[in-house]
């Protein structure tokens, strides 16, 4: 009580950042840092609570790539995001840990991890850059609506377990997240806070979710992983974008980075009702003559094995088994007695694996939300409200999202950054 009592009889604060993630942590360190007065209000006890679970608790930080691979891995608007990453962009981002004394690396694709491989420490060196500058911090404690005089904001309501209270800024920072995971607070609250003072949200969707399919090949498949396959999305028989890498089979269907890249577009797809399908292609060097031309010749030097021991030369053991069951060709057949329409449709199958996508799992499973603050009603250069002066939103909450790779975070650290030093430009007012 006595914590709470001071924040309520002191002076206004510069800025008051609701949401200690990402975007809301690097707000807070850099406005403290140029010497504004600053307030974190976080509902759980601890900051970057959802920070901490990112790169399967390893963080990927951000990826290395320049402006040119980042606007192909950002929607819906990378346009709108540009400045930013020019202001603030991934080497910005790696320099300033390094400043306060986190070591990071570089991995396949230009992935940025913490050289420890913990979440964890990002998470305690960006809160402890806050607090060094003199930044507050109060936990436990929940952002209900924003406090507007005509267009300008002049605080915020905040609630805890025991009462509730007003604490007054010239300036305040949503940074609260979208709505995926929400074990983690990001519960999509935060939006409403913006709506309460006029912005719109448009159509949010889980993104980067894995997805389910029809049937229980996926299911009798579940733990398969495989690399160095393309999958290609399919709506309404139309071939709308494909991936290369990795992925895996689950009890409810498809996962794995590949799949997650063409989660976005697929969920919205089936948002629309139309009809959409995943073609995995297993031999992506071979074109279709080219694998026909191999398994003839694996068929002919091999003639007298059976063909279930003869197929895990070309599939994973599971895989074939189901190739063999979906083909109805007997695994005891030896390889001289398949004929070439049995051997034709094994090669078709390996090069369309095709699944019919019925849904995709829920927001408590999928990494990021698409939708969002739209960024027309947001000055890209500075993150403020052209709706409410004072009023400054960053990250997730925006109608902005990426690619797997450390891409999302980016957007989170870039656009926060902007968002710290504009609202620090103009403090007190």
């Amino acid at each position: 009580m006595c914590c709470i009592y001071i924040f309520k009889i002191l002076k206004p604060f510069d800025l008051i950042v609701i949401g200690a993630g990402a975007s809301g942590l690097i707000a807070a360190g850099r406005a403290s840092e140029l010497g504004a007065r600053v307030l974190v209000v976080e509902r759980n006890k601890v900051a970057g609570r959802k920070l901490l679970i990112t790169g399967k608790g390893r963080c990927n930080i951000t990826n290395d790539a320049e402006w040119d691979e980042y606007k192909k891995n950002i929607s819906p608007d990378p346009k709108f995001f540009r400045h930013s990453y020019m202001r603030f962009g991934p080497a910005n981002m790696v320099e300033l840990l390094e400043r306060l004394g986190l070591e990071t690396k570089v991995e396949r694709g230009g992935r940025i991890f913490p050289q420890s491989d913990k979440s964890l420490d990002v998470v305690q060196c960006l809160e402890n850059w806050a607090k060094r500058n003199k930044c507050e911090f109060l936990f436990h404690s929940k952002a209900i609506s924003l406090v507007s005089d005509e267009n300008s904001v002049r605080g915020v309501l905040v609630q805890n377990a025991t009462e509730s209270f007003t604490l007054h800024a010239s300036n305040i920072l949503l940074a609260g997240g979208g709505k995926s995971y929400p074990a983690t607070g990001s519960d999509g609250s935060a939006y409403r806070l913006a709506q309460g003072v006029g912005h719109s949200v448009t159509q949010l969707h889980p993104a980067l979710v894995p997805l389910e399919t029809q049937g229980d090949i996926a299911a009798k498949l579940q733990g398969l992983g495989l690399k160095n396959v393309s999958a290609s999305l399919w709506v309404n028989g139309k071939k709308t974008s494909e991936e290369f890498g990795e992925m895996i089979f689950t009890h409810f269907g498809l996962s794995g980075p590949i799949i997650l890249t063409l989660s976005r577009q697929a969920a919205i797809a089936l948002r629309e009702n139309k009809q959409v399908e995943i073609s995995i292609d297993l031999k992506p060097a071979l074109d279709e003559k080219k694998l026909d031309t191999r398994l003839l010749r694996d068929l002919n030097e091999n003639g007298n094995k059976k063909i279930v021991n003869l197929i895990r030369q070309w599939l994973p053991a599971t895989l074939g088994e189901i190739f063999l069951e979906i083909n109805a060709i007997d695994s005891d057949l030896q390889a001289n007695q398949m004929g070439s329409l049995a051997r034709r449709n094994l090669m078709l199958m390996m090069k369309n694996f095709r699944f019919r996508i019925s849904g995709h799992r829920p927001f408590k499973e999928a990494i990021i939300t698409a939708g969002g603050i739209p960024t027309n009603e947001i000055d890209p250069k500075t993150m403020q409200s052209k709706l409410m002066k004072g009023l400054f939103i960053a990250g997730e909450m925006l109608d902005l999202d990426a690619n797997t790779g450390g891409f999302n975070l980016q957007i989170a650290w870039s656009t926060g950054w902007v968002a710290g030093e504009a609202a620090t430009a103009i403090k007190g007012t």
